[in-house]
């Protein structure tokens, strides 16, 4: 298993507290049993899309992946440095590589509805941007750096400062915009 990859054992103890099967939970999802197989053996880094379905499909937040003690009181994450930190592949062709780091703002927050994180993206030369889409509302603002949403048929570059809000059913990718790093505060809803 992949160090930095902890989600394929909570997903693989979330499926089997339900009793499903790989392929049940393959097919709730919408996603490949090879998929499940390999995102549990820890052999590949989920992207964040099909995250969503599966934590949909198992019936739980996006957030329960990183929760490992649920609290009722509130969660203080001092100067952005959460110590939860997910490691996505976004859509790299080498799925073993990370180009989204993922930091919860709320891991451990029992019963919550959004999920806020602050994420690094680094650049991904000669990367493809394919559109995928879930249900939910995503904010994004932008701390350092430069971003590009592809929003359906739209293009938005935004910088340092800027922020978007937008309805995520509809086809979407987010990536670094140039050859630099950039660091955003992003919220996303994903209605269970």
């Amino acid at each position: 298993m992949l160090e930095e990859n902890r989600v394929g054992s909570k997903i693989r103890q979330l499926r089997e507290a339900k009793e499903m099967t790989i392929e049940e939970l393959a097919e709730a999802s919408q996603s490949s049993a090879e998929l499940i197989r390999q995102l549990e053996d820890g052999a590949l880094i989920p992207s964040l899309t099909p995250l969503i379905k599966i934590a949909r499909a198992l019936g739980v937040r996006l957030g329960t992946f990183l929760d490992d003690m649920p609290q009722s009181g509130p969660v203080i994450v001092r100067a952005g440095r959460s110590e939860k930190v997910v490691r996505f592949s976004g859509k790299t062709e080498k799925p073993k590589e990370s180009a989204l780091e993922f930091y919860s703002l709320a891991s451990d927050k029992a019963d919550r509805h959004m999920e806020p994180f602050i994420i690094d993206i680094h650049p991904s030369p000669n990367e493809s941007h394919p559109l995928s889409s879930h249900e939910g509302e995503e904010f994004i603002y932008v701390l350092s750096g430069e971003i590009e949403i592809f929003y359906g048929k739209d293009v938005q570059r935004l910088s340092a400062g800027d922020s978007i809000y937008y309805d995520s059913i509809v086809p979407h990718d987010v990536h670094a915009a140039g050859e630099g790093d950039a660091k955003i505060l992003a919220v996303i809803y994903a209605p269970l």
